[in-house]
């Protein structure tokens, strides 16, 4: 994934807030990589753009040679759907769904047939340690469990990066240890790139890479060295 002078300026009333400002940056296969910086640095906004959640005002994003910008909505839908898995704060989940049929839920979109569905979604519940909570619906489970099953969906359709926004900030610390971990197993077994926008010093520590933002612009990016 490349991404090259991105810009996006939202509208407050009169006024015009630039979020990002001219950012150029690359995500390669496997990396492991935390967008960090204070609120308003413009995380979120570059997250949303790079997964094609949103559209910059100038700047591209091109997703394995494609222009995300000159795509369609359901082209933009479809490369989301088949190469992009994402994670969220508040984990997302369809509350009426069991964890199973939460995790196969992308799978109907992407027309997986039924039986390999069920398969692979309990295949990824068993991978977090969810095989014992295949029917159990979401208001069930505790905070981590409902996160490790946002995980399993992220990875549904085999995307090649997940895209994850403040994953552990509702989490207790023992919790987000936990789920961390379980990522960067999953990033250096599968080789699925991860994309954080974090506030928390626990994720930038397992970064492999850091790219700092301040007032919407790239302020460094540091590469850690191998351990």
């Amino acid at each position: 994934m490349e991404a090259s002078d991105l810009s996006r300026t939202y509208r407050l009333g009169a006024s015009s807030v630039p979020a990002v400002k001219g950012i150029t940056l690359s995500i390669a296969r496997g990396e492991f990589v935390a967008l960090q910086g204070p609120s308003g640095s413009g995380k979120t906004t570059l997250l949303n753009l790079l997964g094609l959640l949103d559209r910059p005002d100038s700047g591209t994003v091109r997703v394995e040679g494609r222009d995300g910008k000159s795509l369609s909505e359901n082209a933009r839908s479809d490369l989301r759907r088949d190469r992009f898995g994402f994670v969220f704060q508040t984990f997302n989940l369809i509350p009426v769904l069991s964890a199973e049929e939460n995790v196969a839920y992308p799978m109907v979109i992407a027309r997986v047939p039924a039986a390999e569905r069920r398969d692979r979604a309990r295949r990824l519940l068993e991978s977090v340690g969810l095989g014992e909570k295949l029917g159990v619906r979401p208001d069930l489970l505790s905070g981590g469990q409902r996160q490790r099953v946002a995980i399993a969906r992220s990875l549904a359709n085999r995307p090649a990066v997940v895209f994850a926004d403040e994953p552990t900030a509702n989490l207790d610390s023992h919790t987000a240890e936990e789920i961390l971990d379980l990522m960067r197993t999953i990033n250096e077994s599968q080789g699925v790139a991860f994309l954080f926008a974090t506030h928390d010093p626990r994720v930038v520590a397992r970064a492999r890479r850091v790219v700092l933002l301040h007032d919407g612009t790239i302020e460094s990016d540091v590469r850690a060295e191998p351990s």
